[in-house]
């Protein structure tokens, strides 16, 4: 559910945020820990690897549980948190063990559900099977790419994968991208969309939010000077002069252009290219 608010200063107006029944309580001391942040820098050397990160609040990393390895145990859902390091909600689950663990939150599950992970489980929103015991159709996420590895894929706020069919040693699932893929049979995925999918049409309504969020200032490339950018330079507004289209920073083409490498061992289980 989206909330606006009433204008009572400038950093308000336009101010459009997602409410949520979020737990208040500070997360499980066990679960969170403080990680330094990079401001995107990688590497042995500190170069800046990804562009316009740095600063930003202070935060606790969640540990989250991809695997969900613990089989036909059930788990309660005692809370759905707020975490900073991703755009979706996390589930805080209590399993009958007494162990606690993080889990990805899908939408429409509620505190007090019970979730479960097994071959002969139950299918509902929630309970993490093998793809083989997924009926076709059926929207998935936090889907796994090497049995036992853990989900990577479709993990972002209100995204979900559909179960094209299942036949043989792979199933062929329909990314959100629109990317039609193949992934072995036996890797696991949970069943349902994932949570806060209402997060793309909030509004920052100023800079200073950004910057809260770790989100540095983005300059047009027009705006610079030649030395910065191939687009720099120039008398008042100018074009990009004889190029055939935009470039990057590096002198690279930026748009249209296909990044993902040719040769990538990867690229047999695609069927179908993203759009």
């Amino acid at each position: 559910m989206l909330k606006s608010h009433k204008p009572t200063s400038p950093g308000v107006r336009q101010l459009i945020q997602v409410k949520a029944k979020l737990s208040k309580n500070r997360p499980e001391k066990k679960l969170a820990f403080f990680s330094f942040r990079k401001n995107g820098r990688g590497g042995a050397c500190g170069r800046i690897t990804v562009r316009h990160k740095g600063g930003g609040h202070k935060k606790l990393y969640r540990v989250i549980d991809f695997k969900r390895n613990k089989f036909n145990i059930p788990a309660k859902v005692v809370s759905i948190e707020y975490d900073p390091n991703r755009n979706c909600f996390i589930n805080l689950l209590n399993y009958q063990d007494g162990e606690k663990r993080y889990i990805i939150a899908p939408e429409g599950l509620q505190v007090g559900d019970q979730v479960v992970s097994g071959e002969s489980v139950e299918l509902k929103i929630g309970n993490r099977l093998p793809l083989s015991k997924i009926p076709v159709g059926t929207q998935v996420h936090d889907i796994e790419l090497r049995p036992g590895s853990g989900g990577i894929l479709v993990r972002s706020a209100g995204s979900a994968a559909q179960v094209l069919s299942t036949e043989g040693e792979y199933a062929q699932l329909k990314m959100p991208s629109g990317e039609v893929r193949m992934v072995k049979m036996n890797c696991l995925a949970t069943v349902g969309q994932v949570s806060n999918s209402e997060f793309g049409a909030r509004v920052l309504s100023k800079a200073g939010r950004s910057r809260w969020l770790g989100i540095r200032p983005t300059v047009r490339g027009s705006a610079m000077n030649p030395v910065d950018h191939p687009h720099g330079g120039g008398e008042g507004r100018a074009p990009i002069g004889l190029r055939r289209g935009p470039k990057t920073p590096w002198g690279k083409q930026a748009r249209g252009v296909k990044t993902r490498l040719r040769k990538k061992p990867s690229r047999i289980f695609i069927l179908q290219r993203r759009k």
